[in-house]
């Protein structure tokens, strides 16, 4: 027992103000106490981010070889628009722009990664794409000609209802991954274990699909 009390003891110790016999005595108050700077940083920079990862889904950085495999599957062309939802460190969209002479846009609504992706497209990508600092669900998407996206389920669901019914016809969605409820995939690119590059799910809004898995999707994504 008098062990134990001594490593606790040791263990306040190392904090100071909170050692019994500390000269330093700071209230615990004033250890956890925040200035208004503070809590207007936390605000601007911590809540987006976690609403960001609750609504969409967390940064995972995707591989070149995956951006090179999905732009290709669209078949941008020169003035083609595309939207990339979430789109991280710019990667995808300033690619689009480069070498594909698309009209590129993406949202990223987590400010440090959007700093993050400001600092690469003045220093290394350098391309007429542009990475906007906004929540994608608040954006009018209905000039889409692509909309590249990388969500978790529930934010797919989301999209289906709330994105899919708005764009026009001819208008993909490039998933990389997950897939949409409801709809059936016009093309998927199957996963690729060698180059660890996970599947690649393609929606054409009113294309009769040309593979249906699950007999309670719809036979032609209207």
């Amino acid at each position: 027992m008098l062990k134990r009390d001594k490593t606790w003891r040791d263990f306040l110790g190392i904090m100071p103000g909170l050692h019994p016999q500390s000269k330093m005595n700071i209230p615990i108050k004033e250890i956890l106490s925040f200035n208004l700077i503070e809590v207007i940083a936390f605000s601007i920079i911590v809540v987006p981010t976690i609403y960001v990862m609750i609504t969409g889904a967390p940064f995972v950085p995707t591989q070149m070889k995956q951006v090179d495999r999905m732009l290709k599957a669209a078949k941008l062309k020169p003035g083609m628009k595309i939207y990339d939802l979430g789109s991280g460190d710019g990667r995808l969209v300033y690619k689009a722009a480069k070498e594909y002479g698309a009209t590129a846009i993406g949202y990223e609504y987590s400010p440090l990664v959007w700093i993050w992706a400001k600092f690469l497209e003045l220093t290394f990508f350098r391309s007429s794409a542009e990475n906007k600092f906004k929540n994608f669900w608040n954006a009018d998407l209905s000039d889409a000609d692509v909309i590249v996206c990388y969500l978790l389920p529930h934010s797919m669901k989301r999209m289906e209802e709330e994105i899919w019914p708005n764009l026009k016809k001819g208008a993909l969605v490039v998933s990389h991954a997950f897939e949409f409820d409801q709809l059936a995939t016009t093309i998927t690119l199957p996963r690729n274990r060698k180059q660890k590059l996970g599947p690649v799910r393609i929606y054409e809004k009113g294309a009769p699909a040309k593979k249906v898995k699950n007999k309670k999707r719809k036979n032609q994504n209207d």
